[in-house]
């Protein structure tokens, strides 16, 4: 029996994929290589980007993992094995990994997460027109955090797709796995803002605590305070981070100070909820009683 055309060109293309820097594809990807080198392989005109993807899932190292996201499900495409954390910093374009899960990449934290998160960044939204005030602050703080429903099995994991706040992938870095494979993750100081922002998506307040511990060795605090500034909050968070850094022990008085430049003009809150609380006068912030 006569070899089809893709069997003939089936080596060139393993070829192409091993040495691709990236191994997980989505399909509009597989669809751009398949045109960029249908003629070099020598492939019918006719033959379509599902009956390509089939040949490639029944005859290489191909896989699919189709993620069931309540939001919107995805479908991605790996060349062999490849590691959770790969997986799943290309769910989304433009996403990744963050929260517990960036932590953990950064050895802020002994555990290893459960869930996955990765940030998927909102859209630019306008500004509130409405500056908060102690009242709102007081109620927001009282009830529980909001947390995001998009979350779908991963194996023995959970995949959590945080819709973050829009910041043009400030202080995101690119990264590898285990296995040198690239990833997207968020970088040290911008962990440490995202984790005291949402500390549900990191484990609770101890963990995050712990966090800048680990980090204040790494953390270059006048970075983190100018993308404090710049991701530009409704609440004053530096008020947060302050507290997080002096509760650690770990940072000199001199680096406290750059998230004391001017006074304080409302009572804050270290995380949502809390039944029973300590007050810092320092930072003028509210707090878990033991913490």
């Amino acid at each position: 029996m006569a070899r089809t055309r893709i069997a003939i060109a089936k080596a060139d293309i393993v070829a192409l994929f091993d040495e691709h820097r990236r191994p997980v594809f989505k399909r509009s990807e597989l669809g751009r290589i398949l045109e960029e080198h249908r003629d070099n392989w020598r492939l019918k005109q006719s033959m379509t980007l599902e009956e390509f993807i089939a040949y490639l899932l029944k005859n290489t190292p191909l896989r699919r993992f189709h993620f069931k996201l309540p939001h919107r499900p995805e479908t991605v495409f790996a060349w062999g094995d490849v590691s959770p954390y790969c997986l799943a910093s290309a769910v989304k374009a433009d996403g990744y990994l963050s929260h517990y899960m960036a932590m953990h990449l950064h050895e802020l934290t002994d555990q290893v997460p459960e869930t996955i998160y990765v940030n998927h960044e909102q859209r630019p939204q306008p500004k509130p027109t409405q500056l908060p005030t102690q009242e709102t602050i007081d109620r927001a703080f009282k009830q529980p955090q909001r947390t995001t429903k998009n979350i779908a099995p991963f194996g023995r994991r959970r995949l959590c797709v945080i819709n973050g706040k829009h910041t043009g992938q400030l202080g995101v870095i690119d990264a590898t796995d285990a296995d040198d494979r690239p990833i997207r993750v968020s970088g040290i100081e911008r962990t440490l803002i995202d984790v005291t922002v949402r500390p549900t998506y990191a484990g609770g307040v101890a963990e995050v605590l712990e966090a800048y511990r680990r980090a204040a060795d790494r953390v270059q605090v006048n970075r983190l305070v100018a993308m404090l500034r710049k991701m530009d909050f409704t609440y004053p968070y530096q008020q947060a981070v302050g507290f997080y850094m002096e509760r650690s022990g770990a940072f000199p008085e001199k680096r406290l100070d750059l998230l004391r430049t001017e006074e304080f003009e409302f009572d804050f809150y270290l995380t949502y909820a809390m039944q029973r609380t300590d007050y810092s006068k320092r930072w003028r912030l509210y707090f878990p009683t033991g913490l």
